[in-house]
């Protein structure tokens, strides 16, 4: 008995631990994740990345009481700014150090390299380590895991069951103990169209300890085929309701991650163009202030001669001084852009970055309203899965009427044993020892009230799902020619901006012929005209190219490469430009 107990004990330590190994679990995840891609027919899947790093104290993990730091008042320190301090000084050192640029310049404390994204470098890197994309490829492995596990479920599975036992029974103060090692070895498997099947190899080994009879020591083994099958509740294709609806989430979360790739692409771009604008605008606000500077100078030196009088150099010095202010928080702003957009990458705050002056020139759509509404309506991926997702409440709807049937489930099971009249029985089966047993039970529905509420509660769940459809049909539409308008307002509203600062020049260099007749007032508001317009357009070029993207992203004509760059339909050639 104890060398038959040791052997089973291996075969289910065997078994149970034949588990998937951790590399073959992440292959099956990739192929899952590839898999749902091309039944989207999308073609792009994420790869599984590093595992979760579970370094750590073990007392730190199931400590009740962790530390909390937050000291009294009387243990902080707060030092008080001198009032003398140069503040200029101060916030030129802090703007150079965060890589704004200063007159053109753009610097970097000594020994940090400074890092000049274009957009598709910026793109590229957002796709290696922006958080915001890792979170939604996990969330598409943790579907394709979930998928795995259905499926897993719906193969044979198989169990070994090893149960050691001892027992006794007294009589008249005389107890006789009986010692038995169980071991079940078997495989279960779901059936399509509901119920479930299983195959076990019993070993059985028992011994009465105390009686000292040769037929003390027992050993039998049989095989047992057993099954349920439903015939009216839970029959059908709601059996695989768990397995229909997996498959269909992973296209779902396909489509999902890949509606979110373009969202996001757009989403760093726009960032990126704002940080471009915002260049622009500093480099704008630094010409003006030489210019008011320069006027400054002449100015006084009118005063001086006695040609203007007093006040004329007071305006023009306020105006110097207002303008150092204002670019001043110009910088700052930057600084907080571009500390933004680093995080938003996933870059370290040691790294030192700055947005190249270039910039892409989207070419403009030609194409009428409502041929753009049809296409968005047919491609965008956040509508085709809400449009599915109506199949599987009208589907679920289907499953509750089911719930309301009879239960009427047929059982079978079939035992092959070893010879009852040996005392070791091996694996020699006995055929005329065979046993069997078939029934059928009826449960008639009495009290279907709980399943009655649940379909009238699908039936709702279905309405609210189709309005809800209708309206992000609704939206989509409103969305798309939005965003066809938005092009055209962008594109006049640059078409303006640029002949503004074509009259603005115009007007400065006139002043500038007779800057000795002219008082400073006029050349500030010529200097400030200049700029507004200067902004406007910068402005109207940033809006121009986001406009486009959103175009493309709202009529879901917009492509991603795996590297995270566009990847442009025929036709459409994105043209870098100065």
């Amino acid at each position: 008995m104890v060398r038959a107990g040791i052997y089973s004990l291996a075969a289910g330590v065997i078994l149970a631990g034949c588990g998937t190994s951790p590399m073959s679990v992440d292959e099956q995840v990739r192929r899952m994740a590839a898999e749902g891609a091309g039944r989207a027919r999308l073609g792009i899947s994420p790869e599984l990345g590093a595992r979760a790093d579970l370094t750590g104290t073990r007392s730190a993990q199931i400590n009740t009481r962790p530390d909390t730091r937050n000291p009294d008042p009387s243990a902080l320190t707060f030092t008080p700014a001198p009032a003398d301090r140069d503040v200029a000084s101060r916030l030129t050192a802090i703007a150079r150090a965060s890589g704004v640029p200063m007159d053109g310049v753009v610097a970097t404390p000594e020994g940090v390299a400074l890092r000049t994204l274009a957009l598709e470098d910026a793109l590229r890197q957002s796709q290696d380590s922006g958080r915001e994309i890792l979170s939604a490829q996990e969330a598409y492995l943790l579907a394709s895991i979930d998928l795995l596990i259905t499926r897993h479920q719906w193969g044979p599975r198989l169990f070994n069951d090893t149960t050691l036992s001892l027992a006794g029974q007294g009589d008249d103060g005389r107890f006789e103990h009986t010692a038995q090692l169980i071991n079940r070895l078997r495989v279960t498997k779901r059936l399509p169209f509901g119920g479930t099947a299983e195959a076990a190899w019993v070993w059985n080994a028992s011994e009465n300890l105390r009686e000292q009879s040769s037929g003390r020591y027992r050993q039998s083994s049989s095989l047992v085929l057993s099954g349920t099958v439903p015939l009216l509740r839970g029959a059908g294709l709601i059996a695989r309701e768990d397995l229909i609806q997996g498959e269909r989430d992973l296209v779902y979360a396909a489509r999902e991650f890949e509606r979110f790739r373009r969202e996001y692409l757009v989403s760093i771009a726009s960032d990126f163009f704002e940080l471009l604008n915002s260049k622009a605008a500093i480099a704008n606000a630094e010409r003006q202030l030489e210019s008011l500077r320069q006027n400054a100078s002449r100015t006084e030196a009118l005063v001086a001669s006695g040609r203007l009088e007093g006040f004329e150099r007071d305006i023009a010095r306020s105006e110097v001084l207002s303008q150092e202010a204002s670019l001043a928080g110009q910088r700052d702003q930057y600084i907080l852009q571009l500390a933004r957009f680093r995080v938003r990458l996933g870059l370290a705050e040691s790294d030192a970055i700055d947005v190249a002056p270039t910039g892409v020139n989207l070419p403009e759509p030609e194409a009428e309203m409502e041929e753009a509404v049809l296409l968005a309506l047919d491609l965008r991926l956040d509508l085709q899965n809400q449009r599915d997702r109506l199949d599987d409440r009208r589907r679920g709807v289907v499953n509750a009427k089911n719930q309301l049937l009879p239960d009427l489930n047929l059982s079978a099971r079939a035992t092959l044993p070893t010879d009852d009249d040996a005392n070791v029985g091996h694996v020699d089966l006995s055929p005329d020892d065979a046993d069997y047993s078939v029934e059928a039970t009826l449960s008639l529905p009495l009290d279907r009230k709980e399943e009655a509420l649940r379909l009238r509660s699908s039936q709702i769940q279905l309405q609210r799902s189709i309005r809800e459809y209708e309206q992000a049909r609704d939206e989509v539409i409103v969305r798309v020619r939005a965003a066809l308008r938005n092009i055209e307002l962008a594109r006049f509203q640059l078409t303006l901006a640029e002949k503004q600062v074509e009259i603005n020049e115009r007007r400065k260099r006139g002043q500038e012929l007779q800057k000795d007749t002219i008082d400073a007032q006029r050349i500030v508001d010529t200097e400030n005209s200049l700029a507004a317009s200067r902004n406007q357009r910068d402005r109207a070029q940033t809006n121009l190219r986001v406009a486009v993207l959103e175009y493309l992203l709202e009529s879901d004509q917009l492509r991603v490469k795996r590297d995270g760059t566009i990847d442009p339909p025929a036709g459409m050639t994105p043209v870098s430009t100065p």
